[in-house]
């Protein structure tokens, strides 16, 4: 009966249920009226009551739902209440009305899920019990990576919904890179009119034989953006932007030839890379390159109201800058340590232009190369040692590493595995990670915000192949971000297979394409199309 994911805090059932009705009414108190509408019309379209609005608080006894504002309570927390009473959710805050709103609906049973009715004359009943909860961490975070392989809108819409399900509260929106430009930046157009399109796409790792020969890309208008930011906000997420700097960038130095080395490369031949990868065309280090930025991220700043801005900064190869004598030039003029120290320069002007503004930026843990620049957060991606190192300096601090939350790497070692990326990452694999690592002293630990399941695109070329990589691995995710969970090795992985047995029937209603656990179905393999996988445990460094 309350097979919930994420496990919340405590649970207490009682005996007896709650049966909603044509007569039950749905009271939202003042500060809860956006999650009591969201609730209002998921549960209109599954069960096909009409929920009428209630009045007073007494509208919503016996067989009504309330949804109340509990000072109390902290950020994010809730209370769910079935009983005598009807139900009462009570949260801290918005936020915290509309999780318990979303572990309503699974009480509810699967058939929540849908988007019609399946049978009218069906009972809808709530058990008697009482859940409290709250998260673990306030960044419980998925990265999209639409650059690569283009998501359409409606796909990020559906994301942001599923995301909501499992309370997730950050989308880190991956929009630029060398295969593709996708967020409209109106003062320099030709970043999607030549910068979001590529010929061809490699099928496979860059070592596959096999191409698509067509062109693929898109981008999002400003207004796309704005829809997707209010329809996130209304589900309580934080879409964090990035646009990848100073490497990551052909696509833009296609649109821009100038913005790239032009004194050892000739930019104005390049096109947006169809390949995988690191490209070596990197930004060049100039003050035309700065200013330019600058104005793509004076737009963007206009379109995300995020506290966050996501820089990049990682994978950024250094031989144009070596052979270039302008970088070496400016180098010297700059008085930093060679080329890490450019790169350094570039992030930390980034973070000064953004806290002048009131944002903060984050970049991948490459950034601390070269010196931290002051303020900046780090996404730590290549295991825990720059987590740990930007916690120990005194810097907030994502943990991102791919050794365990890189969803696009392979789920089993079989053969049917479509295009097995790096190491082995099970469901069970996910379930154990920590975000914390165990080095940091508590008041380290307390620059740890929080965490993130990273979902690349090289492979994944439409949303059934990303949803095959993010599920069920992402629920397993969801539970360590949102749940006070005991140490990796105590885990009771056999109740969370328990309740994903339930699970997986929510996410058959939502439509989720989701790898099975007696392995991929037939249509899901890839059989021919070249991957690089890797054997034995992944370095845990």
């Amino acid at each position: 009966m309350t097979e919930l994911i994420p496990a919340p805090r405590k649970v207490a059932e009682g005996s007896g249920e709650v049966r909603l009705s044509a007569r039950s009414q749905l009271y939202a108190a003042p500060g809860t009226e956006g999650a009591a509408h969201w609730l209002t019309a998921v549960l209109r379209q599954s069960t096909g009551l009409p929920l009428r609005e209630g009045r007073t608080p007494a509208d919503a006894r016996g067989d009504g739902i309330a949804t109340l504002l509990a000072p109390g309570l902290g950020p994010e927390e809730y209370r769910l209440a079935s009983g005598d009473a009807g139900i009462v959710i009570e949260g801290g805050d918005a936020a915290g009305v509309f999780r318990g709103a979303q572990t309503l609906r699974q009480l509810l049973g699967p058939e929540a899920h849908r988007r019609a009715p399946l049978d009218r004359g069906r009972v809808w009943a709530v058990p008697h019990v009482t859940v409290e909860d709250a998260p673990r961490f306030r960044w419980r975070g998925l990265m999209l990576d639409v650059a690569r392989h283009f998501m359409p809108k409606e796909g990020v819409l559906r994301y942001l919904d599923l995301m909501a399900a499992h309370k997730l509260n950050v989308l880190h929106f991956h929009l630029s890179d060398d295969q593709g430009w996708r967020v409209e930046i109106r003062k320099y157009p030709r970043l999607t009119e030549v910068g979001s399109w590529r010929a061809r796409t490699k099928f496979g790792h860059r070592a596959s034989p096999l191409w698509e020969d067509k062109p693929h890309g898109g981008f999002y208008t400003q207004d796309d953006i704005r829809e997707i930011v209010a329809y996130a906000a209304e589900r309580h997420i934080t879409v964090v932007p990035e646009i990848d700097i100073p490497g990551h960038s052909q696509a833009a130095i296609a649109a821009y030839p100038e913005l790239g080395n032009t004194d050892v490369v000739d930019t104005a031949s390049l096109t947006v890379w169809d390949n995988w990868g690191i490209s070596a065309n990197v930004l060049a280090p100039t003050e035309h390159t700065l200013r330019f930025y600058e104005d793509v991220f004076e737009e963007l700043l206009e379109l995300f109201p995020s506290e966050f801005v996501h820089v990049g900064g990682d994978e950024c190869p250094k031989e144009q800058w070596r052979d270039s004598p302008a970088a070496q030039a400016r180098i010297e003029e700059l008085g930093v340590d060679g080329e890490d120290g450019l790169q350094a320069w570039f992030i930390a002007h980034f973070d000064s232009w953004l806290s002048a503004r009131g944002r903060r930026l984050i970049g991948w843990d490459e950034i601390l190369e070269g010196g931290l620049a002051e303020g900046a957060a780090v996404s730590s991606w290549r295991g825990y040692a720059g987590g740990i190192a930007a916690a120990r300096a005194g810097h907030d601090v994502v943990m991102c590493p791919e050794q365990h939350v890189y969803l696009d790497y392979r789920q089993a070692p079989g053969a049917d595995e479509p295009v097995p990326i790096a190491y082995v990452r099970t469901l069970e694999d996910v379930y154990r990670f920590e975000p914390v690592p165990p080095e940091l002293t508590e008041g380290e630990a307390r620059h740890v915000l929080g965490t993130q399941a990273n979902a690349w695109s090289e492979v994944t070329e439409d949303q059934a192949r990303v949803d095959y990589q993010v599920f069920p691995r992402l629920a397993a995710f969801a539970e360590v971000a949102w749940s006070e969970l005991p140490a990796p090795g105590e885990r009771d992985f056999a109740d969370f297979e328990r309740r994903m047995a339930v699970h997986y029937r929510r996410l058959d209603a939502l439509g989720v394409a989701y790898r099975p656990p007696a392995g991929p179905l037939p249509w899901q393999r890839r059989p021919g199309v070249l991957g690089r996988p890797l054997e034995g445990e992944p370095p845990n460094r």
